[in-house]
C-alpha cells in the first residue's frame, strides 16, 4: 500500500505509483526522466521560438546547453547551501540527485546569469533572449515539478480541500516534512498510516501553465523587449510567495527563520516592478519622440 497516492475529493486513487523504472538492468528515477522530458521540450519550445524571432536555432542551442548545466548546478547548490546541517553530516549525498533537492530557484538565478554572460560573448540582447527563453523555461517547471509528485515531496499542511493529497507516511521522502496537525488527521488502512496534505507541486505546476498560456498569448502584443521576462519574475513570484507559505519542508535563510524561497519571490516581484514601470516609462517616451 506504500505506493498509493490518492485524490479522495476528487476520487482518484492510484493504487501503484512507482518512484524509478528499471531499464537493461538500470535504475533510473522517475524525478530524474521527469525534469529530462521537461528540459527537452523547453529547449524545442525556445528554438521554435528563436527561428520566428529570425534569431540563428544553433546560437540557441548552444546558449540553451550551457544554461542548463549552470541551472542544474545552482539549483542544486542552492539547496544543498540552505540545507547543509544535513549534508553535513553526509557530504557524499550531495551528489545525489536521485532523491530530489534541486531548487528552482536557484536554477533561475544561475541561468539567468549563464544567459546575461553568453549574451555579452554573443553580443545578443539579453532583453530580447530573455523572452524568446523564458516560456521554454516555463515548460520545464510546469513539467518538472511532476518529479516531486513521484517522490513524494514538496507538499503542504493538512488540508481536506478538493485537491488534497493522501499519501502514506512510510513512502514520504522525509519525515521533517511531516507536521503534527497531518499526523492528528492521519487516517489508518490495511496497517498502513495516510497523511493527507496540500499538493503544492501542483498548484505550482498550474500557475506556471497559466503563467506560460498567457505569455505564449501576450508575446506578440508586448510593448519592449524584455516584458515577457520582467512579467515572468512579479507572477512566478506572486504564486510562488504564497505556494511557498503552506509547503512544509522550507529552505530557511539562517538566524531569521524566514523562508528563503518567499523572501526571493518578494525580491523578484518588487524589482520586476520597478523596472517593468522604468522601460514602459522610457518606451513611451521614445514612440513620443
Amino acid at each position: 500500500m506504500d505506493m498509493q497516492i490518492n485524490f479522495p475529493n476528487l476520487h482518484i486513487y492510484l493504487d501503484h505509483v512507482g518512484k524509478s523504472v528499471e531499464i537493461f538492468g538500470v535504475t533510473i528515477a522517475y524525478y530524474g526522466i521527469v525534469i529530462a522530458v521537461g528540459m527537452v521540450l523547453g529547449i524545442l519550445l525556445i528554438l521554435r521560438r528563436a527561428r520566428a524571432a529570425g534569431e540563428n536555432p544553433d546560437t540557441f542551442l548552444d546558449l540553451c546547453l550551457y544554461t542548463v548545466i549552470f541551472a542544474v548546478a545552482g539549483a542544486r547548490l542552492y539547496y544543498v547551501v540552505f540545507s547543509w546541517d544535513y549534508y553535513r553530516q553526509d557530504p557524499l549525498a550531495i551528489l545525489n540527485l536521485r532523491e530530489g533537492g534541486l531548487a528552482i530557484y536557484g536554477g533561475v538565478l544561475a541561468g539567468a546569469a549563464a544567459v546575461l554572460i553568453l549574451c555579452r560573448i554573443k553580443k545578443l540582447s539579453f532583453m530580447k533572449t530573455a523572452d524568446i527563453v523564458i516560456p521554454g523555461l516555463l515548460v520545464g517547471q510546469v513539467i518538472g515539478r511532476w518529479g516531486n509528485f513521484f517522490n513524494r515531496e514538496v507538499f503542504g499542511q493538512y488540508t481536506n480541500g478538493l485537491f488534497a493529497m493522501e499519501l502514506p507516511l512510510s513512502a514520504v521522502r522525509s519525515m521533517d516534512d511531516v507536521t503534527a496537525e497531518m499526523l492528528n488527521h492521519a487516517r489508518v488502512a490495511g496497517g498502513e498510516t495516510f497523511v493527507q496534505v496540500h499538493p503544492t507541486f501542483l498548484y505550482e505546476s498550474l500557475w506556471n501553465l497559466a503563467l506560460l498560456c498567457f505569455l505564449l498569448w501576450y508575446g506578440s502584443r508586448k510593448k519592449f523587449d524584455g516584458e515577457l521576462f520582467l512579467f515572468y519574475l512579479f507572477f512566478y513570484g506572486l504564486g510562488r510567495f504564497w505556494i511557498e507559505s503552506i509547503r512544509t519542508d522550507q529552505l530557511k535563510l539562517r538566524y531569521t527563520g524566514l523562508p528563503v524561497s518567499m523572501v526571493l519571490a518578494a525580491v523578484c516581484m518588487a524589482v520586476s516592478a520597478v523596472l517593468y514601470l522604468w522601460m514602459r516609462r522610457r518606451k513611451v517616451k521614445v514612440d513620443k519622440n
